[in-house]
């Protein structure tokens, strides 16, 4: 099993990176900037003199820029506050700030994200401990509550997954767990988009991924699968032997007294056993009474493939043959 990461950890990693990937957009602000102070050098630097207009004109522009105007990629929106106060969001595209009265509260991504948690040693109804490990499929509705109703919704949610994974397994028994994964996702879902709408966010699924058992409890339940499964296999040959006794009592009630449909059953059996098998049958005395072939020691025959049929011997002797 690969090694886990702690839910809070990989959310708080994720924003970081965005933050760094929403950095490169300034990017095009800077060069922009540069380009309006070049444009404004150039002019002064053909003349040869210093026009303080052209140089006023050229650097408020660059400053409008570098502190006016943002751009905000196609699955993010921008909480902006004025004055400390909730104003708008903005994006995606370009969209412009009032310097130094307006304040971008954070981006919020609006994608959906799967969110890996987990939970260790938990005891289920039936007192085993198990770990389980789930994945969250939520998404940002609401970027307006997000930010103001949560101080980290990052935390939030890490938390709330763990806490709802804990409840759940407490509640449901072992055999559940591992049998009804579907239930216990949606029954998860459910108590998580419960708590998280209020916050703007909603949970869409929850997979559970793998339920862990201790190793001798595993041991255990193979023993008794096995155990399980010898007595079936016992109870399904009990039941054949008891359906093959009863075919043979309805398949005895024909030659029930009735002698000369014996005597030709045992006929027909000797001679299928000396034409196919070419080997020696010994047939007790008190078996060819019971056939009607007459009182004989013993009925030995004797058969080769190679010859043209089959050879029977007798002998009054009651002597067994030799194989």
């Amino acid at each position: 099993m690969a090694s886990r990461v702690e839910t809070e950890a990989a959310l708080n990693k994720e924003h970081a990176l965005r933050e760094v990937r929403r950095a490169s957009t300034f990017l095009l602000n800077v060069v922009v900037a540069g380009l309006i102070l070049a444009a404004g050098a150039v002019p002064q630097l053909v003349a040869g003199e210093f026009m303080p207009l052209i140089f006023a004109v050229s650097v408020a522009g660059a400053l409008a820029v570098l502190l006016c105007v943002r751009i905000a990629l196609h699955w993010d929106r921008a909480v902006v506050l004025r004055l400390g106060h909730f104003y708008s969001l903005k994006g995606p595209g370009i969209f412009g700030l009032i310097p130094f009265v307006d304040r971008i509260a954070r981006f919020v991504d609006m994608r959906i994200r799967a969110t890996e948690f987990f939970s260790e040693s938990t005891l289920t109804r039936d007192t085993v401990p198990v770990n389980v490990d789930a994945v969250c499929f939520w998404l940002v509705w609401d970027a307006q509550k997000a930010v103001l109703e949560v101080e980290s919704y990052y935390r939030a949610i890490s938390l709330a997954t763990q806490t709802a994974l804990r409840d759940i397994i407490g509640t449901h028994t072992l055999e559940e767990m591992l049998t009804q994964r579907q239930t216990l996702g949606r029954a998860l879902q459910a108590a998580l988009d419960q708590q998280t709408n209020p916050w703007g966010i909603t949970v869409q699924s929850v997979e559970v991924r793998d339920v862990i058992i201790p190793e001798s409890l595993q041991d255990a339940m193979s023993k008794q699968a096995q155990a399980e499964r010898e007595r079936q296999a016992r109870i399904i040959l009990g039941t054949a032997e008891t359906e093959i006794a009863a075919k043979f009592v309805e398949a005895a009630r024909p030659y029930q007294n009735n002698p000369v449909a014996v005597h030709l059953r045992a006929m027909n059996m000797l001679y299928e056993g000396l034409r196919e098998k070419g080997s020696i049958i010994v047939v007790p005395s008190s078996a060819v009474e019971s056939m009607n072939l007459g009182a004989i020691g013993g009925l030995a025959g004797m058969s080769t493939k190679a010859g043209d049929g089959a050879k029977m011997l007798s002998n009054d002797v009651p002597a067994t043959a030799a194989p």
